[in-house]
């Protein structure tokens, strides 16, 4: 059964001390992070989450502001809020997707969760240390700071949905078709460092979206068509054999795209 413990029991760490190939996945939880999670508890048998606490809008709009200004922050929040509407419209083209590659994004019912606030608090750094990972794998969760990476003993992975290292960061998928470069619409595994999305590749996905997939669905098919990916890491993480590619290209950071912006390439050329 699905659950959330505030605590972690005795036998829970006793059973990760007597293993040594248990799997923690950190996320703010969501439907492309179930579609991997279940994925890996298909796979391994150890899998625990700690499930985040997801940030507040204002958080956000401060953080962002601090960075791109305040117009940019605005604009990016308005197109979160503004899309969120446009969610109904694409569910036909969402379960289609998860048809085609055979996933599900329910809850897996057999995974243990624990909700944390933060990874990158105390208490998040104790449940995760408790929990004695020989994996950690991270999606669609806080950026680990470096004082919480650096108490991980053990190899972190990130699955990112966009192509590194050319699109950081957020939307890379869309980021890759405004720019016209369809070829590179795809997910990216890689090892987790102090940077955003700058560690070393693992293995790397592309996949053709059609003319339903909008910033909505973008993501769910960058991940559905890339549970492989995951499984493939976790295994080389596990067996102690992680082989980062050496790949040439520009490195970029993308973002939200401001709501101007996405209204005139949704207007213009069709790219919602």
């Amino acid at each position: 059964m699905y659950r959330s413990n505030s605590a972690l029991s005795e036998s829970e760490t006793e059973a990760a001390a007597a293993t040594g190939r248990r799997i923690v996945v950190v996320t703010a939880g969501g439907d492309n992070p179930n579609i991997l999670i279940n994925a890996l508890a298909a796979r391994f048998s150890d899998i625990v989450v700690l499930q985040e606490q997801p940030e507040s809008k204002a958080l956000f709009v401060r953080r962002r502001a601090r960075k791109l200004g305040w117009t940019t922050a605005l604009g990016q929040l308005a197109t979160m809020i503004a899309s969120r509407f446009g969610k109904r419209f694409t569910r036909r083209r969402a379960a289609e997707i998860l048809r085609t590659y055979g996933v599900s994004a329910d809850k897996a019912p057999s995974v243990p969760v624990h909700r944390i606030v933060s990874i990158n608090d105390a208490e998040g750094r104790a449940r995760l240390t408790a929990l004695e990972p020989a994996v950690v794998f991270l999606v669609s969760c806080r950026m680990l700071k470096p004082a919480t990476l650096a108490a991980i003993p053990c190899p972190v992975l990130n699955f990112h949905a966009g192509i590194n290292p050319q699109y950081r960061g957020l939307m890379g998928g869309y980021w890759a078709l405004v720019g016209k470069d369809r070829e590179n619409f795809g997910a990216t595994v890689h090892l987790v460092d102090e940077g955003v999305d700058t560690g070393g590749i693992l293995y790397q996905s592309r996949q053709m979206p059609n003319r339903a997939d909008t910033i909505h669905t973008y993501p769910l098919l960058q991940t559905a068509a890339s549970t492989d990916l995951a499984i493939k890491a976790v295994e080389d993480a596990l067996d102690r054999n992680l082989r980062p590619l050496d790949i040439a290209a520009p490195s970029r950071q993308w973002y939200h795209p401001p709501v101007w912006a996405w209204l005139w390439n949704g207007m213009r050329r069709g790219i919602w």
